[in-house]
């Protein structure tokens, strides 16, 4: 299971997106004399530039370690450690400074693959959603304000817009051009500073600026991502009432 977080770098973690992923690795410390003893670690989150690491073997922030996994090494430079009284003892973060991070095609494979947006342990395509036709009688999920930024991808045109309102299932857009109920497209999020990867479709429009949309499929390794972003958001509910026909205009697919 994967996650991807963009955390302060007071909280511990790298500062660009990262992925939950546990791979075995080997470091050594690199300094004037060569390098010391190698010792095992797991990654914990990884990104483009860096990781954070949990071993047994204390660092201090600064240190330059020697990265490796198979053939493939980087030389990093430690810019955090978890507080050896703490929870958090035996993990650190490093940033690559010289060569690539060892666990790149790892990544690579991960933003490629997607999978089916799951209901109670079946496969979900266009129920109980919060965002299905407002008028719908049946049970929603709950649904959080929320501002951050969208980007909708319909072929080869991209459409810059805004996320209003996010659920487990699906999100209330904001967009100057939105697209006819029925349509599927890819949707990029980004909230908190964190990105999650999408496949949506249009489930009804809004004012003519904006639509209701519901998730189909979500990259692999975005489901804890989004879980995350829910509960940052939990005292920011919205309260369930009866649709007003003034501002949703709904319209059959096509």
């Amino acid at each position: 299971m994967a996650r991807h977080l963009n955390i302060p770098p007071e909280d511990g973690l790298l500062t660009t997106k990262l992925v939950h992923l546990a791979l075995p690795v080997r470091w050594s410390l690199v300094g004037q004399e060569g390098r010391g003893a190698q010792e095992m670690a797991c990654t914990y989150d990884v990104h483009p530039n860096g990781a954070r690491l949990l071993s047994a073997r204390d660092v201090n922030i600064g240190d330059l370690v020697m990265i490796e996994r198979g053939r493939n090494k980087a030389i990093c430079q430690v810019v955090w450690a978890g507080d050896p009284a703490s929870e958090l003892r035996g993990q650190f973060s490093v940033q690559c400074i010289d060569g690539k991070t060892p666990w790149d095609e790892e990544l690579r494979q991960m933003e490629q693959e997607y999978q089916p947006v799951v209901l109670d342990g079946f496969e979900r395509r266009g129920t109980n959603s919060a965002f299905t036709r407002p008028d719908a009688n049946r049970r929603r999920r709950p649904r959080f304000y929320v501002e951050g930024q969208a980007e909708v991808t319909d072929g080869v045109m991209h459409i810059a817009g805004e996320v209003e309102q996010i659920s487990e299932y699906g999100a209330r857009l904001s967009t100057m051009r939105p697209l006819h109920p029925g349509t599927d497209f890819r949707l990029t999020l980004n909230v908190f500073d964190v990105s999650l990867a999408l496949k949506a479709q249009v489930k009804y429009l809004v004012d003519n600026l904006g639509m209701g949309v519901e998730f189909q499929e979500i990259r692999r390794g975005d489901r804890p991502l989004l879980s995350y972003v829910l509960s940052k958001l939990r005292t920011r509910r919205v309260e369930e009432s009866a649709p007003d026909a003034r501002k949703e205009s709904l319209a059959t697919a096509g």
